[in-house]
């Protein structure tokens, strides 16, 4: 499809359909399988430190195939990327399921995961553009957080009745993904010809990461959706300590149907965001990103479970509304310096060091038994500093 074409494609097209199907079965089935390997993991006694180590394999594999996923998401069409790359998460919750070492089954997926980002997002700037590309992302994000949402219950909830079960409902749905990846419309390679030796891609990595943190839009958008999701993902480990200590509540379920709140709260904030912010006004989100953090304070101070439900709603509000338009951004000015794929790979490796140097810090402080609730309010104090020091920036530049 030409730009000229994808500025003209609705949203509701059949192509942007499937890839919306294909990344609700990929997401589900991520999170799904993630609640029910934590599950495996307290079955088998694994220390509580482990679990968040479990997500850093998973970021682990983001980081180590950055320099070669954005090329390869550029060099063939976009949707076979993606239907192989759930092959892959196929592959690693099978492992799991089959009863091999859970780390090893969810590096796997990490891979799969790592490979399946920047076709998933690149192919958005494929099949539209301009400020429709702004609402194409509202509904990537509003259809990979109601399966975020369901993923989670469903992960939780089958771990509790059944593990095996659980394990095997996450196979049947990345292998879901793999069919619903077929019907993508097979567009023509972005940008093909590329050497395949693994210095000349790792050097062209290396030009598209200078490239576009030398450039301040972008660099904006790297900052803000590296700290989001770094925080996001340590809130979401976060949680699972939390309940049993704030609540006396020590199932699979309940840290899920928490998680299951945020993901309620962004698919209302990406819509808000598709509606009120325009590649042009992308600074109207930084408000709701300082907020995001004083509202983990208020949060992590809660000993009541339906006060925690509304402010993990309102958190995820404030998500939704900040990253929704940041991602957008980098899409738009990525796909006209160095391609979609790399810009989403580069994003990928910034986020994805961000989660890791997060979660490392949440794992040391576990381990040092640290209390989990000066945990949530130090991680909140510190991310609203750092969104307000990143809006001021933005301001003063």
């Amino acid at each position: 499809m030409t730009e000229s074409g994808a500025a003209s494609a609705s949203i509701w097209s059949r192509g942007m359909m499937a890839v919306i199907a294909a990344q609700f079965l990929s997401a589900f089935g991520d999170n799904a399988l993630l609640f029910a390997t934590l599950a495996v993991l307290k079955e088998f006694h694994y220390p509580e430190w482990s679990q968040p180590v479990l997500q850093m394999v998973f970021v682990g594999a983001y980081i180590v195939f950055a320099p070669f996923v954005g090329q390869v998401a550029d060099s063939f069409a976009k949707g076979r990327v993606m239907m192989v790359a759930n092959a892959l998460k196929l592959l690693g919750a099978g492992m799991i399921c089959f009863g091999m070492n859970p780390f090893v089954g969810y590096t796997l997926v990490g891979i799969g995961a790592a490979a399946y980002s920047p076709a998933k997002y690149g192919i958005l700037g494929e099949l539209t553009t301009g400020d429709r590309l702004v609402k194409a992302n509202g509904l990537m994000e509003a259809s990979t957080i109601a399966a975020i949402l369901l993923g989670s219950v469903a992960g939780g909830v089958l771990a509790d009745w059944h593990l095996t079960a659980a394990l095997v409902v996450c196979a049947v749905v990345y292998a879901g993904a793999v069919v619903a990846n077929l019907m993508i419309p097979r567009l023509p390679a972005a940008r093909p010809g590329h050497s395949w030796r693994p210095r000349e891609m790792a050097r062209g990595f290396v030009h598209a990461c200078v490239t576009l943190w030398r450039d301040g839009e972008t660099r904006f958008s790297l900052l803000g959706t590296s700290l989001f999701w770094g925080a996001g993902v340590t809130l979401r480990f976060l949680l699972v300590l939390w309940v049993p200590v704030a609540l006396g509540i020590a199932d699979n379920a309940t840290p899920t149907y928490l998680n299951a709140m945020v993901a309620v709260g962004i698919v209302v904030g990406a819509g808000a965001a598709a509606r009120l912010v325009t590649l042009e006004t992308v600074a109207r989100c930084m408000p709701a990103g300082v907020l995001i953090g004083v509202v983990v304070v208020a949060f992590a101070l809660q000993h009541q479970l339906l006060p925690a439900y509304g402010l993990l709603v309102l958190i995820g509000i404030l998500g939704g509304f900040f990253v929704v338009p940041l991602n957008a951004l980098l899409q738009e000015r990525g796909k006209r310096s160095v391609g979609a794929g790399n810009a989403i790979a580069v994003q990928n490796l910034g986020e994805n060091a961000a989660m890791l140097l997060m979660l490392g810090l949440y794992s040391l402080a576990v381990k040092a038994g640290a209390p989990v609730v000066a945990i949530g309010v130090g991680f909140g104090t510190l991310f609203a500093l750092a969104i307000a020091g990143l809006w001021i920036w933005k301001r003063l530049r």
